[in-house]
């Protein structure tokens, strides 16, 4: 078979999730009602901080930034995913692959970086309590907040670039739900070696090196917290930082599955449940794991729902 060079009608099959067409309606189902329950969640949260002037602080300003990336993560492949099902079509053109390629490492860059940053403030209001609103001052802030989407841009352009240099021949048929590197590499009739090792170079930066700091944060923090003379301080301190714990164990956990464990221990199935935990169980979590352990969140949700109500009515 002759190599097939990239072009605008050139397309790959996603296989998707299952092989077998009975499933596809409980699949549709499924992730239908998460991606319904996950814009719900996030989009409330970003309206809840948005409207609330005593949410107007660091912690919640970076809790809206995430809620916005996990919106457009999920967004990016879960909805593509349930057109293929209900179109019966499990096709994509070689552009559109690229574009959902593209926004897929653009986000996860970001989601990966604001973690760590959130991190980065928890430690500066419990190690340095005093002096906490002279650091995270709204300056710092903001090269906080939109220095990982600077930095994702050039990182994800970068992935792009490389791809569209290389052939692909033979099978066009991805193991996946959605366009992603890995996969895309293997079906590459070309070598692929500098993607590859550009991928290790990223991943150390956007997941080893994020998921370093943020353990350095949190051993200063326990160290903190361990000082606190009373029961209640402790537990009040430790409360605030169990939400954020919670998505760091989501969010590495299958991270470093997907991209840091070696090739020989990877399977089609391995990658697409750590894919689905990364872009649409996690995204549909955390506006849970956020809300329920934090009252003025709730409280500001409540006071949000009421006035829609209200206005309603």
């Amino acid at each position: 078979m002759e190599p097939r060079n990239q072009t605008s009608a050139f397309e790959f099959i996603l296989l998707g999730l299952s092989e077998y067409p009975e499933q596809e309606t409980l699949l549709f189902a499924l992730f239908l009602c998460m991606y319904v329950v996950m814009a719900m969640g996030n989009l409330l949260i970003i309206l809840a901080i948005s409207s609330d002037s005593h949410l107007h602080t660091p912690m919640y300003f970076f809790l809206a930034n995430l809620s916005l990336v996990d919106f457009g993560l999920a967004t990016n492949t879960v909805p593509k995913m349930l057109v293929n099902i209900q179109m019966k079509s499990k096709s994509i053109s070689y552009p559109c692959c690229l574009t959902q390629m593209y926004f897929f490492h653009f986000f996860g860059i970001i989601d990966s970086v604001l973690i760590a940053v959130m991190a980065y403030d928890r430690y500066v209001a419990i190690c340095h309590p005093l002096h906490y609103t002279t650091i995270m001052s709204p300056r710092l802030c903001g090269l906080l907040a939109g220095g990982p989407w600077v930095f994702s841009y050039f990182i994800s352009l970068t992935h792009i670039l490389l791809m569209v240099r290389l052939v692909f021949c033979g099978s066009n048929k991805i193991p996946h739900y959605f366009c992603d590197l890995t996969p895309l590499l293997r079906l590459s009739c070309t070598d692929t070696s500098v993607n590859k090792i550009f991928v290790l170079i990223v991943a150390g930066l956007v997941i080893a090196t994020p998921f370093i700091c943020i353990l350095a944060s949190y051993v200063r923090i326990i160290v903190a917290i361990i000082k606190v003379p009373s029961a209640g301080g402790r537990k009040k301190a430790f409360s605030t930082c169990s939400s954020h714990l919670s998505v760091v164990a989501l969010l590495y956990g299958t991270t470093i599955g997907v991209y840091l464990c070696p090739s020989s221990v990877r399977t089609a199935v391995k990658e697409k449940a750590s894919a689905i935990m990364y872009t649409a169980v996690t995204p549909m979590l955390n506006p849970f794991i956020y809300s329920l352990r934090n009252r003025d969140l709730k409280g500001a949700l409540r006071n949000l729902i009421s006035k829609k109500i209200t206005s309603a009515s």
